[in-house]
This record gives C-alpha cells, sequence and structure tokens, in this order.
C-alpha cells in the first residue's frame, strides 16, 4: 500500500506539474493584436476659414467656433460664426508667443504655445485673460475628457494634466500595435476617443486614453487634395465636435474651409 501511495502521489504531482507548464505556456503566448479601424470620410457641409489663419487649435462650444492660431507675431486667439465664418472676436498674442491647441474646460477657454511653456487662461464668457499656467514639455495640443487635460508635445507621449494646478497627473505612449505613432499635434476628445492629428500626415489617429493604443485611422487625404488644389496650404490640422448635433468638423493651416464630416468604416 505505500508503494503504490507514493506512486499515486508521483504521478499527481506530475500531472499537476503539466498543467501548470500548459498554464504558463497559454498566459505567456502573444494575445491577438488590438482591432485597427480604418476610415474614409463623407463631406457633409463646408463652411469657409480665414485663409490667414495658421491654425493650431479647433474647439465647438455652445454654438461657437473657437480657434487658436500660430506663427510669431501672428498668433491669436479667436471666437468665430462657423457658417459665415465671420470673426466675432479677435485676442492677438504678443509677438514673443507661437500659438497652439485650445481646449474649453468648464468656463475657462485654455491655449498653449510652442516651446515658450506657457500657457493662457482665459474666462469664457468675458474671454479675459485670467491668468498664464507653466508646462514642462512643448505645447502642440490640448484637449480633456472631463476630468483630466491632456497635452501632445509632437512626440508619441500624451500627458494629462491636473485642469486647476496643472500638474502632470499621468501619460500613455501611443502606438499602433507597438510601434509608437509621433507627431500627435492637435487633439480632440470625444465618445471616449482620443482623436489626433499626426504631424505632416493626412490621417487622424483615434486613440484609447486607458491604454494609448490606435484604434482607428482616418484618412483625409481626399480633403488636403482638394484644398491644395485651390491654394498653397500647410498641413491638416484642427478638429472640433459639436456634441448637440454630433458634428465632426476638421480643417487645416491656412485652409479656405472648414469641413463637416462622416467617418465610414471600411471593411
Amino acid at each position: 500500500m505505500g508503494q503504490a501511495n507514493t506512486v499515486f502521489k508521483k504521478g499527481l504531482l506530475a500531472l499537476i506539474l503539466l498543467l501548470s507548464g500548459l498554464l504558463s505556456f497559454f498566459s505567456c503566448s502573444p494575445s491577438e493584436p488590438p482591432k485597427v479601424t480604418f476610415y474614409t470620410y463623407e463631406v457633409v457641409n463646408s463652411y469657409p476659414h480665414d485663409p490667414e489663419a495658421f491654425t493650431q487649435g479647433l474647439v465647438f462650444d455652445e454654438g461657437i467656433l473657437y480657434e487658436s492660431t500660430g506663427l510669431y507675431g501672428r498668433s491669436t486667439l479667436r471666437q468665430v460664426d462657423l457658417t459665415t465664418g465671420k470673426i466675432l472676436y479677435l485676442h492677438r498674442l504678443p509677438p514673443q508667443f507661437f500659438g497652439e491647441g485650445i481646449t474649453i474646460y468648464q468656463d475657462k477657454i485654455i491655449q498653449l504655445t510652442w516651446q515658450s511653456r506657457v500657457g493662457f487662461v482665459y474666462d469664457k464668457n468675458s474671454l479675459a485673460l485670467v491668468k498664464e499656467f507653466n508646462y514642462a514639455t512643448e505645447g502642440w495640443g490640448i484637449t480633456h475628457d472631463g476630468k483630466r487635460l491632456i497635452l501632445s508635445d509632437g512626440t508619441s507621449t500624451l500627458y494629462f494634466l491636473h485642469p486647476e494646478t496643472f500638474a502632470e497627473i499621468g501619460r500613455i505612449e501611443v502606438n499602433d500595435n507597438g510601434r509608437p505613432v509621433s507627431g500627435l499635434n492637435e487633439l480632440e476628445y470625444t465618445k471616449g476617443k482620443i482623436y489626433a492629428n499626426v504631424w505632416k500626415t493626412d490621417r487622424i489617429a483615434l486613440i484609447s486614453p486607458q491604454t494609448g493604443q490606435v484604434i482607428g485611422w482616418l484618412d483625409l487625404s481626399g480633403l488636403v487634395a482638394k484644398e491644395k488644389s485651390a491654394a498653397p496650404v500647410d498641413v491638416l490640422n484642427g478638429i472640433a465636435y459639436d456634441a448637440k448635433k454630433d458634428r465632426l468638423l476638421v480643417t487645416g493651416k491656412l485652409w479656405c474651409r472648414i469641413y463637416e464630416i462622416r467617418l465610414v468604416a471600411q471593411k
């Protein structure tokens, strides 16, 4: 009986080790790569845009389009009537600042500058400058998810900032199935995703804010070609979302139109 019991225990131990090995193998096996959806678009409407505006940031709020423009000596913050393109308000930045992305958080407009590492906070209602703040990187694009500001600096990193103190509270590395996606520029957060213009490309990346994984690509090369056929223009840059009417708006630097588009998933 003692010998048989010993054999049984050894067999059971061997079985446990085999099962453990199989479990370890499957748990360490590479998982399926995340699904990435590719999109084209339909133009729903288009609106006039100041061809002198070097668009760096775009946001739509309560029926008004807000735009930040760049270049030294020409940088502005604007309120614009989307339908007519009429500039309702224009604030010029001091000439030493190169304007970049903007977002609206609660009752504040937040505007970045490029290499100065200085941002501006305006009262949304009066448009008066409330204060300045500093950040540790270059400023390219900015948006928010309702709780955190999300900032890009032209690399593959997105930074999460506290909306009151502007201190960094987290970051993610943006990748397309493991490959870093750099050149992240103008940002817009909508429907749980971060939309990001990728500098010097005709594409917008749709990014998971939890993982940094690109979960979609929007190809706007047709719009870029259309603009270039009309006049010399710069790159695609400018994303705004109208939540009330479920409208996605895009434009570029020195473009003469803003386009309202609908995404079309490729099969």
